[in-house]
C-alpha cells in the first residue's frame, strides 16, 4: 500500500488549495478514504473521509462548509479541495486508508495559511 500526497503550499487566508492523493497496491475502488491533519504542537485530527465509492462524505466541524472531499476511482485518486482558507488550517495534511486492521498513511502535505 502506497499512498502520495500533493498539492500543498503557501497560500494566503481566503485563498485555496486542492490536495491530491494517490494510491496503489490495492484495490482503491473498494476503500473509504481520509483526511487527517497535524499543526505544530497539536494532535494529529481527522478533517474529513469519504466512502469506496465517493457517495457519502463526512467532515469535521472546524472544516465543514469550507473543504470538500472527492475521488476518481479511475486514477485511484483522492481530492481534498480547501476553500476560504484559514490561519488555523496551516498543518501537514495527510490521507489515510484502513485495511484488514492497519491504518496507512501517506508522507504528507505541508500547507502553509499566511499573509
Amino acid at each position: 500500500v502506497q499512498l502520495v500526497e500533493s498539492g500543498g503550499g503557501l497560500v494566503q487566508p481566503g485563498g485555496s488549495l486542492r490536495l491530491s492523493c494517490a494510491a496503489s497496491g490495492f484495490t482503491f475502488s473498494n476503500y473509504g478514504m481520509s483526511w487527517y491533519r497535524q499543526a505544530p504542537g497539536k494532535v494529529r485530527e481527522s478533517v474529513g473521509s469519504i466512502s469506496a465509492r465517493g457517495t457519502s462524505t463526512i467532515y469535521a466541524d472546524s472544516v465543514k462548509g469550507r473543504f470538500t472531499n472527492s475521488r476518481d476511482n479511475n486514477k485511484n485518486t483522492v481530492y481534498l479541495q480547501m476553500n476560504s482558507l484559514k490561519f488555523d488550517d496551516t498543518a501537514v495534511y495527510y490521507c489515510k486508508v484502513y485495511i484488514r486492521s492497519t491504518d496507512y498513511w501517506g508522507q504528507g502535505t505541508q500547507v502553509t495559511v499566511s499573509s
